[in-house]
């Protein structure tokens, strides 16, 4: 009933057609009508609503932002303005929760712990200090919310009755498999609410960006952390949405794009593991110059298969190789093998890849690329690819933190060493062959080499993919 309240007080009941619904269902919605706030339209009152209802559902607001494929290409844009922050519990309810979790008296953990500085709808963060060596250390310590493991297992059920209900009678919500979207909100739920796991996920990203001279990762403290309390380096570097302080330190803002475009890049291709909620408060510019990022709850992960896709076609696109890009698309399974390379080719990839040769370069954006390939039209039977949207979304993120330190920049320039690094090392050399950029392309297969488009995959032991 709670809910059905928030929600009709909020107007999200407004943007509900009444003739799609029965008549009983006709007479709620008036109802609800006579309790709607006034206010903006649609996505932000869903928004509204979804924050007052409290953690999960904020979390199933931000996981729908990353599905426009069940929620639609509009509310989806709309409820990327979600802000995952809420008011920090109580300093006495955190230090009692991080001495129970590491079994020890605070005093005998911590040198200090301070106030909040950050809190989120699973965890909060605090300023602490440590003792190694005879010397105060600050870190960070982060200790999940009191009881938020069992607030979200409850609002999950509600999720998933209504995901159910919703399947037994709807062709389309069969069709969406609103069961499964609730079951990958659920996993990425369960794995952020086990800060040992965002531990290693740090990790993991530390060993393999341990010789990237633009990108470092925080150090963990192993010893101080555990299943709801992560301890790590505090970060005294200035903020990527700090743009009072970047003018004052003089940084280099085009670089600094630069530098966060091709990270982004490395991470997804090379080790196929990337940071996925790379937003400009989880960044920071040390004192360096290399990126920092922080916050480890949401990573992702591709395969070989989809790190080749995401290679090929980026490639393919710069140099209007329409047809590898087709092909690209059937070897990885993602177009029904019934269906022809040759109009797939022809038709879907060529209406996506020739208007961005028409542009500026910096008003071409790879993000949008990925996702006009993953939403090419029906006729092609072509399948949401769950391990790609992740992916696309996240891209959209760093794209337009690179493009707000330098609006003019030229994506295809930024990406190609990365994209062809990648492609040499795992695809084997295409000779000669310079990727141009989209505008100065002058046919469908220019500069496309036979060597490229022959070339099969070739992993090699001794380098890291």
């Amino acid at each position: 009933m709670r809910l059905a309240f928030v929600f009709a007080r909020e107007g999200v009941f407004g943007s509900v057609d009444p003739s799609l619904v029965p008549p009983p269902g006709q007479l709620a919605l008036k109802l609800a009508r006579i309790v709607e706030r006034r206010g903006p339209k649609h996505g932000p009152r869903l928004s509204r609503a979804l924050t007052r209802m409290g953690p999960a559902y904020l979390k199933l607001g931000q996981f729908l932002a990353t599905r426009p494929d069940v929620v639609g290409v509009i509310m989806a844009r709309d409820l990327e303005s979600l802000q995952d922050r809420l008011p920090p519990f109580s300093q006495a309810e955190a230090e009692a929760a991080i001495a129970a979790s590491l079994e020890r008296p605070l005093k005998d953990v911590f040198a200090s712990l301070g106030p909040p500085v950050a809190a989120a709808s699973i965890a909060q963060v605090h300023r602490g200090e440590v003792v190694r060596d005879g010397i105060r250390k600050a870190v960070a310590v982060k200790v999940l919310r009191p009881n938020v493991a069992s607030r979200f297992r409850r609002d999950l059920s509600d999720f998933f009755y209504v995901a159910h209900k919703a399947e037994t009678y709807s062709a389309e919500a069969r069709r969406l498999r609103l069961i499964e979207v609730i079951n990958t909100m659920s996993r990425s739920v369960a794995m952020e609410m086990d800060l040992r796991l965002e531990a290693a996920a740090m990790s993991e990203m530390a060993e393999n960006t341990g010789d990237d001279l633009d990108f470092r990762v925080p150090t963990v403290d192993w010893d101080r952390t555990t299943h709801n309390v992560l301890t790590m380096e505090w970060i005294d570097g200035i903020a990527l949405n700090d743009h009072k302080r970047l003018a004052e330190a003089q940084v280099d803002l085009p670089d600094l794009g630069r530098k966060v475009i091709q990270s982004f890049l490395r991470h997804a291709l090379r080790d196929g593991f990337f940071h996925a909620d790379m937003h400009p408060g989880n960044l920071f510019l040390d004192d360096t110059g290399r990126l920092v990022a922080v916050d480890f709850g949401i990573m992702g992960r591709l395969g070989m298969k989809e790190r080749r896709f995401l290679a090929e076609i980026l490639l393919g696109f710069i140099t209007r190789d329409y047809r590898r890009v087709a092909e690209v698309h059937f070897e990885a399974g993602y177009v029904p093998v019934h269906h022809s390379v040759e109009n797939f080719g022809a038709s879907a990839i060529r209406a996506i890849g020739e208007p961005i040769h028409n542009r500026t370069a910096e008003e071409i954006s790879m993000a949008r690329l990925l996702t006009c390939c993953s939403r090419s039209p029906d006729l092609f039977d072509m399948t949401t690819r769950p391990e790609l949207i992740l992916l696309q979304k996240t891209m959209v993120v760093v794209e337009g933190v690179a493009r707000g330190f330098d609006p003019r920049l030229d994506i295809w320039k930024t990406a190609d060493p990365v994209v062809r690094e990648w492609i040499e090392r795992n695809l084997g050399p295409i000779g000669g062959c310079r990727a141009r950029s989209p505008a100065a392309a002058t046919s469908p297969r220019a500069d496309a080499p036979a060597r490229y488009r022959a070339a099969p995959l070739q992993c090699s032991s001794s380098s890291r993919p």
